[in-house]
């Protein structure tokens, strides 16, 4: 077999296999490689007798500091070969934290709670960073080999098998990548090469406009291509790519766009990109026959505030500028709240208008809670810790019945109580003291006490974030359940409440009114204290209730004259 390895500029470069070293040749476009028969490896560079892994690594099975694993993508059995894949438009995303979704925290046993994600009725999960980082516990965001899968969840077996099992159910799989950093612990990737461009708030930035870049650029979209054509997964959400700092014509996004729509053709199954951005700029999801990006989708953070200002009240921070008068309302028209417009948590002008004729609503995801929202709360505390079950069904209501595409954030389904915190586990005291105190600095910030940040390094932190999944049958959390349920098949059930034309769609909002208009049927969202009445005609009514009990399903049914 070969073994190689991008390292330009480099005198010697060397690789350990299975315990003995073997000279590698240097050929075209700084490439070094060499033949030999092995199984574990690992790189040396010029001098340096420091064991590198493979930046292109398939398998870590022991961690990020230790030696890559040969792994061959062909000897997986797969039980897919129907599937022929799922696309955006209509469908409902479920986003999990495979660590945190079960007590186990393995591929294998969120497997086995996938026939909950069917009787919810969701079409796509989420799965959130699952790539190689450093320790047994994290979010994922701190990954620094971008093709193994994190060993403790189950590897790269067991990532097929859970993708495997999905299809089997009808479910599609998307999986969160991050492009825009790497993870602050075993980032050997300058080592080799150019790779590196300065930092952002994360973590080292990747080199994707300078010198050296085209192969920096190519080891990205390569790893791209992987994860739909050796994983089978359906879709990848690209995190904060605001952070991707690309000056050429040609931008990394859309190049990716393009490769990815060639390779859908070929797989003759849809394949799709969603970002997050920071930007509210409509052109990630414009066509690029129409000068845009071409991506699928992106996440839409002004719907959250918005519904979360609508929902809870609460208005520090970035909430403040969506307590303003029918902040709701403009951000469900728009997609947008700030289209070229003053953001004051900015301090600036920000964003760019939808062109609503062209630009449908499937293309923006909704939610009303994510990984982010809830995490970066100094508790970590969900909507159902500050808000009653009926208002967070309201809320529910409206995101289902918008032209959005909805996203359910693991366990929101039934008004979880377990929080969802920030926790990491690196092995370094000195990193581990410096998030425990960047993370404490960062809430005081926003007005939370020192006391009021949970340690992310104390392993209580995560185990408190585990969906306790014996809520589920009882009473309150399985009304909630049901409700959610109901609702997903109403949006089914009825076209309207998934068209996802935004010309076509409007709203009225009286300050604690709000009125959803879809073809036929009103959604009426009424949190205040008075009742409304709503002309004859097709309602959807969503209401607390006097005692702001949990909202029954029978009261999102269809009320005819």
């Amino acid at each position: 077999m070969t073994f190689s390895v991008w390292a330009p500029g480099k005198s010697r470069v060397r690789v350990r296999v299975d315990g003995e070293f073997h000279p590698m040749t240097e050929e075209s476009g700084g490439w070094w490689r060499a033949g030999v028969t092995g199984t574990d490896y690992s790189f040396f560079v010029d001098d340096d007798e420091t064991p590198l892994p493979d930046p292109r690594s398939s398998r870590q099975p022991e961690g990020v500091f230790g030696p890559s694993r040969v792994y061959d993508h062909s000897a997986f059995s797969w039980g897919d070969h129907a599937w022929t894949g799922r696309a955006l438009p209509g469908s409902v995303l479920y986003e999990l934290h495979i660590g945190t979704f079960t007590p186990e925290g393995t591929f294998d046993s969120a497997s086995a709670k996938l026939d909950h994600l069917v009787d919810l009725g969701v079409d796509f999960v989420e799965v959130m960073p699952v790539n190689s980082f450093d320790g047994p516990v994290g979010w994922g965001y701190d990954g620094v080999l971008w093709g193994a899968v994190h060993e403790p969840y189950g590897g790269p077996d067991g990532f097929k098998r859970f993708v495997d099992a999905a299809h089997a159910r009808g479910l599609g799989v998307v999986l969160d990548v991050v492009y825009n950093h790497m993870g602050p612990s075993g980032a050997f990737l300058d080592r080799f090469g150019p790779y590196f461009a300065g930092r952002n708030l994360w973590g080292p930035a990747l080199n994707v406009t300078g010198a050296g870049s085209d192969e920096v650029r190519r080891y990205v979209l390569d790893n791209a291509l992987m994860w739909f054509r050796d994983f089978h997964v359906d879709a990848l959400r690209l995190d904060a790519v605001h952070a991707i700092l690309d000056t050429r014509a040609t931008h990394l996004l859309e190049e990716m766009a393009q490769e990815v729509d060639a390779l859908s053709a070929g797989l003759r199954r849809p394949l799709s990109l969603i970002a997050e951005s920071d930007l509210n700029d409509p052109r990630h999801v414009t066509p690029r026959a129409a000068g845009g990006y071409g991506l699928a989708a992106q996440w839409c953070d002004d719907l959250h505030h918005a519904l979360h200002v609508f929902l809870t009240g609460e208005t520090h921070g970035y909430y403040k500028d969506f307590g303003a008068p029918n902040a709701l309302k403009t951000a469900l028209e728009n997609a947008f709240f700030h289209a070229g417009t003053w953001s004051s948590f900015r301090d600036r002008t920000h964003g760019r208008p939808v062109d609503k004729a062209v630009t449908p609503g499937h293309r923006f995801l909704c939610f009303l809670q994510n990984h982010d929202q809830i995490g970066n709360r100094a508790q970590g505390d969900r909507m159902s810790a500050t808000v009653s079950p009926g208002v967070l069904l309201c809320g529910a209501a409206i995101m289902f019945c918008s032209p959005y595409t909805p996203m359910v954030f693991m366990g929101e389904e039934w008004a979880a109580s377990t929080p969802w915190q920030f926790f990491a586990s690196f092995p370094d005291p000195e990193l581990a003291e410096a998030v425990r105190t960047g993370r404490r600095r960062e809430f005081a910030e926003h007005g939370w006490g020192e006391s009021e940040v949970p340690d992310p390094m104390d392993p209580a932190t995560a185990v408190r974030s585990r969906l306790d999944w014996s809520e589920v049958d009882q009473s309150a959390h399985a009304s909630v359940l049901d409700t959610y349920k109901a609702l997903i098949a109403l949006r089914r059930k009825h076209p309207e409440l998934s068209d996802p034309r935004l010309d076509a769609f409007s709203v009225e909002q009286d300050d604690r009114v709000v009125v959803l208009h879809r073809g036929r049927i009103q959604l009426v969202c009424n949190l205040g204290a008075t009742d409304v009445t709503r002309p004859a005609g097709e309602v959807l009514l969503a209401s607390p209730g006097v005692a702001d009990l949990v909202v029954p399903p029978e009261n999102f049914a269809i009320i005819r004259r």
